[in-house]
């Protein structure tokens, strides 16, 4: 995935303060990241943008908020500890780990869906693979995904226990309880923002690939007989969120059908949402999964309790369907900022859509040593501000260098308080991507913005 566009993202990131290195001080650590000022705004208006689209605007849909911890035997039920395995291999001179599958198909040009861990071994040694760097590797491994925790104050009471490889899961465990306590009737869905730990193997991509990630998260149970229908709606509820919330071009998106022979163990119908790179690379976003009855009736299998749902109009009895969508935030962070990068006219402009960008709008005094004009700018911050909207100031340097600044981190308007302002309370409103300016009262700047 790696190519000149990412290089260029990753390092306006860290300039700009949008993410940074996890640790730099003490030399990284690998495949964790931390979103600065303007990222952590960023994703806060990606999060309440999808909110705002798949639980606030739906009377059928609930929030939740998991905890990251639960009862280990939720992952033996969700087959996360039998299942939830890769296979791994490790360079014996970098000690860089490689998926032994990924690395077949790579040098062999075949399918590897069906191998088994033995016949990757043993293909891995007829054909005589190396690491990408040319050097021999060790025995293939079993590696689990799953990140293991001990809880307890005391060597005699801790126990091992798992953090969270999958949000969905607390969201099935609480079906039982959101049902009762209101009042739900299917069909009807539950909603999570959250943290999930993975121990990735592969964790050379960027923010598309950590350890530590954030899903967003949405699980609806429907009648079996009407899983279909609801599948087809939430592919289309998917699509309309991302090119009109987002701003992201509807053909940069494509729903990939998985292979029967590629689909995880519990899907019914699972296609995933992916985004097209500027350098032309596909990449997944979301999985839309028709995940049947397979997680309740697990759950009731190893729990005991009881998941047969009674229609209150026809009486017929069933263990509802679940269709899934499980959005990866920081996958569309990262495609968030792929789409927007642009190098125009001597200057790179973040053409972010105006309802994520961090902020909104600039404020310039003209000259920061005059007492007149940066009083009027302070003013008009303050008070846009305090309206609601986020805005930066900048008294840095010459007026177009702040321009620059500005564009590079996606400040759709920048507004300059001049000498005319002074005279008839007009400022300078310029637009980020045509750079047109016009003069506007500044009475009007607030309806304007919010525009």
């Amino acid at each position: 995935m790696a190519d000149d566009l990412q290089q260029k993202i990753i390092s306006l990131c860290k300039r700009r303060g949008f993410v940074y290195p996890s640790s730099e001080i003490y030399g990284g650590f690998q495949a964790t990241y931390d979103y600065g000022p303007l990222g952590a705004q960023l994703l806060k208006n990606i999060k309440d943008l999808w909110w705002s689209f798949f639980v606030t605007k739906k009377s059928d849909v609930f929030g939740l908020d998991g905890a990251i911890f639960c009862h280990p035997k939720t992952w033996e039920a969700s087959g996360h500890i039998s299942s939830f395995n890769d296979p791994l291999v490790e360079d014996k001179k970098t000690h860089v780990r490689y998926r032994a599958d990924h690395l077949i198909a790579e040098n062999l040009n075949i399918d590897v869906s069906k191998l088994s861990f033995e016949q990757m071994s043993d293909l891995i040694k007829k054909h005589d693979i190396k690491s990408p760097q040319g050097n021999e590797l060790t025995d293939l491994k079993s590696f689990n995904l799953l990140v293991q925790a001990e809880l307890g104050s005391t060597e005699e009471t801790k126990q091992k226990v798992y953090m969270r490889g999958e949000t969905c899961q607390i969201i099935f465990l609480q079906y039982l309880n959101i049902l009762s306590s209101m009042r739900a009737k299917i069909p009807f869905g539950v909603a999570q923002v959250g943290k999930a730990f993975r121990n990735e193997v592969t964790t050379k991509d960027f923010i598309y690939r950590t350890r530590e990630f954030t899903q967003m998260e949405l699980e609806y149970f429907v009648n079996p007989k009407e899983g279909e229908k609801w599948y087809e709606y939430w592919q289309g509820q998917m699509l309309l969120w991302a090119s009109e919330y987002l701003g992201l071009p509807k053909d940069s998106f494509r729903f990939r059908p998985i292979p029967d022979e590629e689909k995880s163990f519990y899907a019914k119908i699972q296609k995933d949402f992916e985004f097209k790179s500027a350098s032309g690379k596909w990449f997944e976003l979301s999985p839309l999964n028709h995940r049947g009855d397979w997680d309740l009736s697990t759950h009731q299998k190893f729990s005991g309790a009881n998941f047969v749902y009674k229609d209150p109009y026809t009486n017929e009895e069933f263990i509802p369907n679940v269709i899934e969508i499980s959005m990866g935030l920081d996958r569309i962070f990262y495609s968030i900022l792929d789409n927007a990068y642009t190098e125009m006219d001597e200057r790179i402009v973040l053409k972010l859509n105006k309802n994520i960008a961090p902020y909104k709008a600039a404020i310039f005094p003209l000259l920061k040593n005059k007492p007149e004009l940066v009083n009027t700018a302070r003013k008009i911050f303050d008070d846009l501000m305090q309206s609601g909207i986020s805005v930066d100031w900048d008294d840095r340097g010459n007026i177009g260098k702040r321009y620059l600044s500005q564009d590079e981190i996606g400040t759709p308007s920048c507004i300059t308080i001049d000498f005319q302002t002074l005279e008839d309370h007009t400022v300078t409103l310029r637009d980020r991507d045509s750079t047109t300016q016009i003069r506007v009262e500044i009475k009007d700047l607030e309806n304007i913005l919010k525009k």
